[in-house]
């Protein structure tokens, strides 16, 4: 390629949200803008799905490191998959570093990983490539743009951003050095497209944080916040909300104590020592003194919020005349779930308030079309391509860019391969492989299971084990067990079932045959009948023959 061009590689993130990863290739080499994951919802019995690195992993002698923007999951969670396959550097802002130590220590990497911090308007080379983290607002704390030079090129990735004018930490996004870098020139701009469609302006933090105290003021009993564990905004403002209503603090989650010690490690949250209690001292507290912050706000079951709603959680228990606050939106297709949360807690009387009841309860860590738009003002590039969303999003962010005025437009969908040259339109240059690896407990999980897995399901299973001679005769009945097909008043269909498998492998073997692959296909497909003849259910069918001694 020309030493001059950029090839832009989405891995993740395009076309869908979450799992962030872009790779920018060059003649010097391969650098990662994020590594992230997602968390599916399906129930198949997978933790995390992390980008396919099929890519990388053919190219690995190219591969130079990875530059972070910020430190939530859905782009820094991937990074351990990959690291165990590539030693690269990893450059990170403060807080993400602090984050990516942990994971990485987990992992036993942590020794054997170069982690350089990085900071704002700080610039650092990486494969020929210049990068200039730039502050942005956003839902977790230390979140950059990135400024990225080669040769005549300027590129302007956003990262995750809104422009919140009072964000908790004080770091408001640096519109004057975003400014400043539009006025030299940008030839691309890469923007976050999550909330497109939102018109006007994203709500501030400083918005929530009154009236997470205006709410929290009017309790008197326990108040349980359940919130994003890593919305260290949001952290920051519940400090002081707990020290005006005279409350304690109790972290009620995993994630939570992982967050609210990075952030304290890298001096941005700073609660006093006495501020924080155990959550096994909570249920001794008189309840008008505590304020419970609890992860689970999508209703994962083995979270706080959900043990504390079926009252399965081992350290404190809610009573009537508490409150459940949840200062958070409920991501698409978890809605069902997370209102079974809700009624645990409803029906013993204990008060749940939530964003359709108060919509300043919670705010959005990504610009709403007002910001996306100034964004394209400050920077004024020739050219524009939206980030993170689906395909909806990006087509949307697309339109948009249009009505400002930029006429070179493109949408990327993960694995396409966009050349960006100085004195060249973008041209899409072919396509890589991409897609999704699932993950449970930090082993892959072929899809091939999954698809068993997803079958199983949805139709059942039943299995038929044959019991047979030396000589393949029938020494018993063919024992028959059904799982997910049939109701209790449904199990007289397996003795017509059993039926129908005796008479059919003893038909073929009268009939001379004894190829043992046809004769179990005719026992899976009679007996497959005989349960849809009844029960109108299309289910999977395994048989097996054992030949027992006699």
């Amino acid at each position: 390629m020309d030493p001059a061009d950029l090839h832009l590689i989405p891995l993740g993130g395009l076309g869908e949200v979450g799992m962030n990863c872009l790779a920018l290739e060059s003649s010097d080499g391969i650098v990662l803008i994020d590594c992230g994951v997602t968390f599916p919802s399906d129930g198949l019995g997978v933790d995390i799905a992390r980008p396919r690195f099929d890519y990388l992993f053919e190219h690995r002698e190219r591969v130079r490191g990875v530059v972070i923007t910020h430190g939530h999951e859905d782009h820094i969670g991937a990074l351990p998959y990959l690291l165990e396959e590539i030693n690269v550097p990893i450059w990170a802002p403060p807080h993400s570093a602090e984050l990516i130590r942990g994971r990485l220590n987990e992992w036993g990497l942590l020794e054997t990983t170069t982690l350089h911090v990085v900071r704002p308007r700080e610039q650092f080379e990486v494969a020929g490539t210049t990068f200039e983290p730039i502050r942005v607002t956003h839902s977790i704390t230390e979140a950059t743009a990135l400024a990225i030079r080669r040769g005549d090129l300027t590129l302007l990735h956003t990262g995750d951003f809104k422009l919140d004018p009072n964000p908790a930490d004080g770091e408001r996004t640096d519109e004057e050095r975003l400014r400043e870098i539009g006025d030299q020139g940008v030839r691309l701009l890469l923007s976050d497209s999550t909330n497109v469609d939102s018109h006007g302006e994203s709500l501030s933090e400083l918005e929530v944080g009154n009236e997470l105290l205006e709410l929290v003021s009017a309790e008197r009993g326990r108040v349980v916040i359940g919130l994003f564990a890593s919305n260290v905004q949001r952290l920051l403002h519940l400090g002081e909300v707990a020290r005006k209503t005279n409350r304690r603090i109790v972290l009620a989650g995993r994630s939570l104590h992982n967050h609210v010690r990075a952030a304290t490690a890298v001096g941005k949250l700073a609660w006093p020592s006495d501020l924080l209690v155990p959550l096994d001292r909570a249920g001794g507290m008189a309840r008008e003194s505590v304020l419970v912050l609890a992860t689970g706000t999508q209703a994962e079951p083995l979270a706080a919020l959900a043990r504390l709603a079926n009252e399965t959680h081992p350290k404190l228990r809610l009573d009537e005349g508490d409150a459940v606050l949840f200062s958070s939106r409920v991501i698409p297709g978890n809605e069902r779930a997370v209102h079974d949360v809700f009624a645990g807690f409803l029906r013993r009387g204990i008060k749940v308030i939530s964003r359709p009841h108060r919509p300043k309860i919670h705010a959005s860590g990504h610009a709403h079309r007002g910001e996306l738009v100034r964004m394209m003002e400050l920077i004024r590039p020739q050219s524009f391509i939206p980030l993170h969303g689906t395909l909806h999003h990006l087509f949307r962010h697309a339109d948009l860019a249009r009505e400002q005025g930029i006429s070179e437009v493109m949408v990327m969908e993960n694995g396409d391969v966009v050349r960006v040259s100085a004195n060249a339109p973008l041209r899409k240059h072919g396509r890589v492989t991409s897609g999704r690896v699932f993950a449970c407990d930090k082993s892959v999980v072929p899809s091939e299971v999954l698809e068993e897995r997803r079958a199983l399901a949805q139709r059942g299973a039943v299995t038929v084990t044959l019991l047979t001679d030396r000589n393949g005769k029938l020494v018993a009945d063919p024992t028959i067990i059904a799982l997910g097909v049939l109701s209790p008043r449904e199990r007289d269909v397996l003795v017509l079932a059993k039926n129908a498998a005796r008479k059919s492998y003893e038909r073929l073997r009268d009939a001379g045959t004894f190829e043992e692959a046809a004769l179990i296909e005719t026992v899976r497909l009679a007996v497959r009948a005989a349960i849809e003849q009844e029960v109108a259910t299309k289910t999977q069918v395994f048989v097996s023959r054992v030949a027992v001694q006699s």
